[in-house]
């Protein structure tokens, strides 16, 4: 199939809405295989404006006189409206749109074509091998897998008892183990009927489960799907939309993410025990709580670096079928049982981590916008495919670039960095009641209401730490940080 074939219109006038801050933009709309471009002109001041079509979630399109309006609604929460010249062009534009944006076939990406100066193929991928991180956590008895397959019959695996009378035996004498199941116990007994199950108390002595059920799959995006829908509705009252945001429940599951990896890293910190955790297919929930345990516990995963390696570590090559979770946001029309935004919970509860312990993480909310963006749609093969057997045969590795490398570049690290970092070698504890958790306004809310004072006063800050650094001086603190 050749690009051009889905492409009804090459170019058109049209005039861009960005959104209420940003100057409209005039000049020649033209569609490419991947990109949307307009063109100001040569006696224009502003620069090419370029949308990678793979971040458009949905698509409006109306007509009126010999005019028409496509509203383009994007995987990264902005909406864009473009007014062009003919009703023709309007409609061809469109549909080449809708077929440019949906492409099903992950080599005919734009990952695959993306040649940036300054970085070469197989830059980057190297970063982070799963050896490194084995070594280095090799006495944080910290496990995770999929639920065990035991059936109605209440099959059982001896491989799988010695795996974990092993774990036991090489922790400390007398240490216990917990199996913290991510559903609830009756969905875990229901899934017996479909093969799955639970680890039956006589075949593994010294473990207990205890049930932390975490939703996911639709009843997840749904409820993102509404507080983008709230987010979006800032004429009403205050009391209305506030309704609205709790009646959403997002930041319930956020609450109930962080209190199930706080009692996971409670139960290897405090008790020293062995904690495995698994959920169905063990993808996507229990990546989020070994992650964000991790991050409780570890200090060296609070640094850029240290970071990308979890993310790299405990979603990537983990398995989180990135390509069906992440197909759409929260704008498309189509509703399909497979997505679900558990990656962006996590990045919501790593920025409520970041906003009660400002001086603990080496990154800033723009690391972690940055992976929410590249994570629905992006120019490097990071988050492409589903596993790591698609990747192979995809040869993501030999013929994109990773995101990494991208994002190492100096030029980028000013956007990722916390300019207050403090290295803090403890743990960090987070309030996970529902009071001290907030929006997440600079992901939810960035598009449509122009910058808070403290943003602007954020930008002073790294102004004033940035120039203090060159001088010599750096900020010195207590390693013992107070939640706030």
């Amino acid at each position: 199939m050749e690009f051009s074939e889905l492409i009804r219109t090459g170019r058109a006038q049209a005039k861009l809405l960005r959104g209420p801050e940003a100057p409209p933009l005039r000049g020649t709309l033209c569609v490419t295989g991947h990109h949307l471009l307009l063109s100001p002109g040569p006696q224009a001041t502003s620069d090419l404006w370029l949308l990678l079509l793979r971040r458009v979630d949905s698509i409006e399109k109306r007509v009126s006189g010999d005019s028409g309006t496509i509203t383009l609604r994007c995987k990264d929460l902005r909406v864009l409206q473009l007014d062009i010249e003919g009703v023709e062009a309007t409609l061809d534009i469109a549909r080449s749109i809708e077929a440019l944006s949906s492409l099903e076939s992950v080599i005919t990406s734009f990952p695959f074509f993306y040649r940036p100066k300054g970085l070469r193929l197989g830059d980057a991928w190297h970063f982070h091998p799963p050896e490194r991180y084995y070594k280095r956590v090799a006495r944080e008895v910290l496990l995770r897998s999929s639920q065990p397959l035991t059936g109605a019959q209440k099959r059982r695996c001896a491989e799988d008892e010695e795996l974990l009378r092993a774990v036991l035996a090489g922790a400390r004498p007398g240490a216990r183990g917990f199996v913290l199941d991510t559903r609830s116990a009756q969905a875990a007994k229901q899934a017996r009927v479909t093969g799955g199950g639970t680890e039956a108390k006589a075949a593994y002595p010294g473990w207990k489960r205890l049930h932390r059920p975490l939703e996911r799959g639709w009843p997840l995006q749904e409820s993102f799907v509404r507080l983008v829908e709230a987010c979006g509705d800032l004429e009403q009252s205050m009391d209305r939309w506030l309704s609205q945001l709790e009646a959403c429940h997002w930041l319930a599951h956020v609450k109930e993410a962080l209190s199930t990896a706080c009692l996971a890293a409670q139960g290897v910190r405090r008790e020293g025990a062995c904690v495995l955790v698994h959920g169905a297919e063990g993808t996507d929930s229990t990546l989020l709580v070994t992650s964000l345990a991790q991050l409780i516990l570890d200090p060296s995963s609070r640094t850029i670096a240290g970071f990308q390696e979890l993310v790299e570590q405990e979603w990537i090559q983990a398995g989180h079928p990135f390509q069906l979770r992440c197909a759409h946001s929260a704008f498309s029309h189509a509703r399909p049982k497979h997505e679900a935004p558990t990656f962006l919970l996590f990045l919501d509860c790593v920025w409520q981590l970041g906003r009660q312990f400002p001086l603990s993480l080496e990154f800033g909310e723009g690391l972690l916008l940055a992976l929410f963006e590249h994570a629905y749609a992006s120019p490097f093969g990071t988050f492409l495919c589903s596993s790591e057997k698609e990747r192979c045969l995809c040869e993501v590795r030999t013929r994109t670039h990773s995101l990494w490398s991208g994002l190492n570049q100096p030029k980028e690290q000013r956007k990722l960095r916390n300019p207050l970092y403090v290295p803090n070698p403890l743990a960090i504890w987070p309030s996970v009641e529902l009071q001290p958790l907030r929006l997440w306004q600079g992901l939810f809310l960035r598009w449509i209401r122009p910058p808070e004072p403290s943003e602007v006063a954020w930008e002073k800050v790294w102004q004033i730490v940035t120039d203090k650094k060159t001088e010599g001086f750096e900020p010195t603190v207590s390693a013992s940080e107070p939640q706030l």
